[in-house]
């Protein structure tokens, strides 16, 4: 993988991230920070992102509030920046959390404060589900929101990853969480959709050098891991791994649509109807981006596998918890 020196000295540039206590946040602000990056850490809450602080050296990261709903908490958190990073995103509509509002409108608004403020470098993370023909109402937000980056910043850097996971992801912890209580896990569409799962490591690196400059600029960049999985084969190995037996149910979209109907009404549903809808396509690099180099190995970062960091944070979920973990498997 490609890495930095590491070096802890300031370099005295000041990067704004929105979205940068979250999952793939705290990743990007940690690489950012390794490179001598002063950190602004734009949350909507300040005062739950403190855990970002200690990722740099004292003062190096500060948390502040924005809402890319809110234009003028967006200017607030720009003014006096050098870069700017978007990783704002969401799985499903809650309240005021549209599609629309944080998806379409919001990279718009950020890319129009960082082009008010002089700012030339922005970095915008989206999603390979990207497309503005996309039957999801995410896949087609998320598109939208690409268009008015470019529209607005045409030297822009949008970053699409596939699947990402991580200590901390929505996709193997949740399923390693329902088997260790379920006799059986749903394949929606018979788990036949094909993925691309990357590290969130190496997703936060490819970030980071697009700060730097060492990405092309007015480009769009596919992310995915070495290896393309089946959603079956995911959960195959994810049961591989907690050394659990589960089965493994066929759920046919008809069937899903109708469960995910009533599962989105909960606070934190398992399953949308959008999400079904996201399920009936692939989520793998295009051969176009891959012919083009518009992937990690065209950055010169090295992928990591899953078997590689998947044990590192699933065994928790053994039988034993990680005392399982020098058993016989």
């Amino acid at each position: 993988m490609t890495t930095d020196s590491g070096s802890s000295a300031l370099n005295g540039k000041l990067v704004t991230v929105f979205g940068g206590s979250g999952f793939l946040g705290r990743h990007v602000v940690r690489a950012l920070a390794r490179r001598g990056y002063r950190v602004r850490v734009a949350v909507r809450r300040p005062d739950l992102a403190e855990h970002v602080q200690p990722l740099g050296a004292v003062g190096q990261i500060m948390p502040v509030q924005a809402n890319l709903r809110h234009r003028w908490s967006v200017d607030r958190a720009v003014q006096g920046a050098d870069a700017v990073v978007n990783l704002v995103g969401i799985l499903y509509e809650a309240g005021a959390q549209s599609f629309d509002a944080v998806q379409t409108f919001g990279p718009r608004a950020v890319a129009e404060a960082a082009r008010a403020e002089g700012i030339d470098t922005v970095v915008h993370v989206s999603a390979i589900g990207a497309d503005p023909e996309s039957p999801s109402v995410y896949g087609r937000s998320k598109a939208m929101g690409e268009a008015g980056v470019f529209e607005t910043m045409p030297d822009a850097v949008v970053f699409r990853p596939s699947i990402v996971f991580g200590p901390e992801d929505g996709f193997f912890n949740r399923f390693a969480s329902m088997a260790r209580m379920s006799p059986a896990l749903p394949l929606v569409g018979g788990g036949v959709t094909r993925f691309q799962p990357v590290f969130v490591g190496d997703v936060a690196e490819a970030v980071a050098m697009a700060v730097d400059g060492k990405t092309a600029r007015g480009t769009i960049y596919e992310l995915g891991g070495p290896q393309m999985k089946t959603f079956r084969e995911c959960l195959e190995l994810m049961l591989q791994i907690i050394r659990r037996k589960r089965l493994l149910v066929t759920l046919p979209f008809s069937v899903a649509r109708i469960q995910a109907s009533v599962l989105q009404l909960l606070p934190n549903p398992l399953l949308t109807v959008d999400q079904v809808e996201l399920l009936k396509s692939d989520n793998v690099v295009s051969d176009d981006a891959i012919a083009e180099g518009r992937t990690l190995d065209g950055l010169g970062i090295e992928a990591r596998t899953l078997m590689a960091i998947l044990p590192t944070y699933l065994e928790r979920f053994r039988e034993h918890g990680q005392y399982d973990a020098h058993r016989a498997a």
